[in-house]
Protein backbone atom coordinates (compact mmCIF):
# COMPACT_ATOMS: atom_id res chain seq x y z
CA UNK A 1 0.00 0.00 0.00
CA UNK A 2 1.24 3.48 -0.84
CA UNK A 3 0.77 6.66 1.06
CA UNK A 4 -1.77 9.20 -0.11
CA UNK A 5 -0.81 12.84 -0.56
CA UNK A 6 0.06 14.50 2.72
CA UNK A 7 0.52 11.26 4.66
CA UNK A 8 3.53 9.48 6.03
CA UNK A 9 6.53 10.39 8.14
CA UNK A 10 7.57 13.34 5.95
CA UNK A 11 4.28 15.14 6.44
CA UNK A 12 4.71 18.53 8.09
CA UNK A 13 1.90 19.33 10.46
CA UNK A 14 1.47 21.75 13.33
CA UNK A 15 -1.13 21.72 16.10
CA UNK A 16 -2.03 25.05 17.57
CA UNK A 17 -4.49 26.36 20.17
CA UNK A 18 -5.94 29.81 19.56
CA UNK A 19 -8.20 32.05 21.63
CA UNK A 20 -10.37 34.13 19.34
CA UNK A 21 -11.85 37.56 19.97
CA UNK A 22 -14.62 38.01 17.37
CA UNK A 23 -15.70 41.51 16.36
CA UNK A 24 -12.23 42.66 17.44
CA UNK A 25 -12.12 45.58 15.02
CA UNK A 26 -9.40 44.11 12.82
CA UNK A 27 -7.78 40.80 11.91
CA UNK A 28 -4.57 40.42 13.90
CA UNK A 29 -2.41 38.08 15.96
CA UNK A 30 -2.12 39.55 19.47
CA UNK A 31 0.64 37.25 20.74
CA UNK A 32 0.96 34.39 23.17
CA UNK A 33 -0.78 33.75 26.46
CA UNK A 34 -1.33 30.68 28.60
CA UNK A 35 -4.54 28.90 29.50
CA UNK A 36 -5.52 27.94 33.05
CA UNK A 37 -3.39 24.79 32.78
CA UNK A 38 -0.34 26.76 31.63
CA UNK A 39 -0.51 25.57 28.02
CA UNK A 40 0.43 28.11 25.32
CA UNK A 41 -2.50 29.77 23.53
CA UNK A 42 -2.14 32.15 20.59
CA UNK A 43 -4.45 35.16 20.97
CA UNK A 44 -6.05 36.33 17.73
CA UNK A 45 -8.75 38.86 16.92
CA UNK A 46 -10.94 39.03 13.85
CA UNK A 47 -13.33 41.73 12.70
CA UNK A 48 -15.94 39.15 11.67
CA UNK A 49 -18.88 38.26 13.90
CA UNK A 50 -19.17 34.66 15.13
CA UNK A 51 -22.37 34.14 13.09
CA UNK A 52 -22.55 31.71 10.15
CA UNK A 53 -18.93 30.61 10.56
CA UNK A 54 -17.60 34.03 9.51
CA UNK A 55 -15.21 34.33 12.46
CA UNK A 56 -13.94 30.77 11.90
CA UNK A 57 -13.26 31.54 8.24
CA UNK A 58 -11.43 34.73 9.25
CA UNK A 59 -9.31 32.81 11.78
CA UNK A 60 -8.37 30.22 9.14
CA UNK A 61 -7.44 32.99 6.67
CA UNK A 62 -5.42 34.89 9.29
CA UNK A 63 -3.42 31.85 10.43
CA UNK A 64 -2.84 30.72 6.83
CA UNK A 65 -1.51 34.16 5.91
CA UNK A 66 0.69 34.39 9.02
CA UNK A 67 2.25 30.97 8.34
CA UNK A 68 2.46 31.34 4.57
CA UNK A 69 0.27 28.34 3.77
CA UNK A 70 -2.96 27.97 1.83
CA UNK A 71 -6.31 28.28 3.60
CA UNK A 72 -7.03 24.65 2.75
CA UNK A 73 -3.98 23.68 4.85
CA UNK A 74 -5.60 25.07 8.02
CA UNK A 75 -8.32 23.03 9.74
CA UNK A 76 -10.26 23.67 12.92
CA UNK A 77 -10.11 20.27 14.64
CA UNK A 78 -12.04 21.27 17.76
CA UNK A 79 -13.83 24.26 19.22
CA UNK A 80 -15.74 25.39 16.12
CA UNK A 81 -18.36 27.10 18.29
CA UNK A 82 -15.97 28.08 21.09
CA UNK A 83 -13.58 31.01 21.50
CA UNK A 84 -10.78 28.51 22.14
CA UNK A 85 -10.05 26.45 19.04
CA UNK A 86 -7.57 23.71 18.19
CA UNK A 87 -6.12 24.07 14.71
CA UNK A 88 -4.07 21.73 12.59
CA UNK A 89 -1.89 23.29 9.90
CA UNK A 90 -0.37 21.19 7.14
CA UNK A 91 2.93 22.33 5.68
CA UNK A 92 4.04 24.21 8.81
CA UNK A 93 6.24 23.41 11.80
CA UNK A 94 6.96 24.91 15.21
CA UNK A 95 9.84 26.77 13.55
CA UNK A 96 7.45 28.39 11.05
CA UNK A 97 5.17 29.35 13.91
CA UNK A 98 7.99 30.88 15.96
CA UNK A 99 9.20 32.86 12.95
CA UNK A 100 5.69 34.14 12.17
CA UNK A 101 4.34 34.97 15.66
CA UNK A 102 7.14 34.38 18.15
CA UNK A 103 7.97 31.49 20.43
CA UNK A 104 5.23 30.20 22.71
CA UNK A 105 5.83 30.60 26.45
CA UNK A 106 7.03 27.63 28.46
Amino acid sequence: MGHGAGEGPDRLSLRLTVRVTPKGGRDAVDGWSADEAGRPVLKVRVSAAPADGQANAAVVALIAKALGVSRSSVRIVSGETSRVKRLEVDGATDAHLAQAVGTPPG
